[in-house]
C-alpha cells in the first residue's frame, strides 16, 4: 500500500464520520437533509481547523469562521450553538475517523511484523490527509479545558497502545527483539508526529510521505532486529 493507494479509501471515511456527525446529533442540528449538512460540515471542520492552524482556536472567532466558510452566523449556530460545541464536534470527528482507519486496515490475524509495518504506513497516510487536524490537535491540547485536554490526550495514548499491543504480540512470537514494548511505541508515536507537526522541514527537503514512511520501517526494524526467517 503506496498514499496514492491509501487517499481515496480515507476520503470516504471522512464523508462517512461527518455522516455520523449528522445522524448522531440530529436532534440539534436544524439543517434535515443530509447532503447539505455534511457538505457544511466537512466545510466548517476545514475552515476552523485552518484558522486555528493560523491563529488559535481560542483567537478565533464565528464571525472569522463565517466569513472563511460563506456560510451566515445563522448558518452556522444551525450546527452548533457555541466555539465549545464546535471544538467538541472537531475532536470527535479526528478521533473516530483515526479509530475508522487503524481498525480497517490492521489485520489483527495478520504476522506481527507485517501489522507493524500497515500500522506505520496507516498513521504517515493519515496524518498527511488530515494534516490540519492532528497539528490542531497536537498544538491545541494545553489550551483546551480539562476534560477536552483528557480525551486529546486519551486519544493519543489510544494509539500508542495499538503499536505496544503489536509489539508485545511480536515479541510473544519471537519476531522482535524489544525490552519495554510501552516505550518503545511512544518512540514509534513521536517518530510519526514529528511528520505532522514539522511539515515544513521534510518538505524543503523533497521528502516524500512515502520516502519518510520506508525510512521509519527500516529504522525501526532494525532497532527490532526482525527476523524474516522466523515462521
Amino acid at each position: 500500500m503506496n498514499f496514492d493507494e491509501f487517499k481515496h479509501m480515507a476520503t470516504v471515511s471522512m464523508e462517512e464520520i461527518c455522516r455520523e456527525i449528522f445522524a448522531e446529533n440530529q436532534a440539534s442540528i436544524k439543517i434535515k437533509k443530509e447532503a447539505v449538512a455534511v457538505k457544511n460540515l466537512a466545510n466548517i471542520f476545514d475552515t476552523a481547523l485552518t484558522l486555528s492552524n493560523e491563529k488559535g482556536f481560542q483567537s478565533m472567532s464565528l464571525r472569522d469562521l463565517s466569513r472563511s466558510s460563506g456560510l451566515s452566523m445563522g448558518a452556522l449556530y444551525s450546527y452548533f450553538t457555541s466555539k465549545e460545541e464546535l471544538l467538541e464536534m472537531i475532536q470527535n470527528q479526528g478521533r473516530r475517523l483515526t479509530r475508522k482507519v487503524f481498525t480497517e486496515q490492521i489485520d489483527p490475524t495478520a504476522p506481527a511484523d507485517e501489522m507493524l509495518r500497515t500500522a506505520i504506513r496507516t498513521h504517515l497516510y493519515l496524518t498527511e490527509i488530515m494534516q490540519k487536524w492532528f497539528y490542531f490537535s497536537y498544538m491545541e491540547t494545553k489550551n483546551l479545558n480539562k476534560t477536552q485536554q483528557k480525551k486529546s490526550i486519551q486519544g493519543e495514548l489510544e494509539t500508542e497502545q495499538v503499536f505496544a499491543d503489536i509489539l508485545e504480540q511480536g515479541r510473544q512470537k519471537n519476531r522482535f527483539l524489544v525490552e519495554n514494548p510501552v516505550l518503545t511505541a511512544a518512540v514509534i508515536k513521536a517518530m510519526l508526529q514529528d511528520w505532522y507537526v514539522k511539515r515544513w522541514k521534510y518538505a524543503r527537503r523533497r521528502i516524500s510521505v512515502d520516502d519518510y514512511a520506508e525510512f521509519v520501517i527500516r529504522f525501526i526494524e532494525s532497532a527490532l532486529k526482525v527476523d524474516d526467517d522466523q515462521p
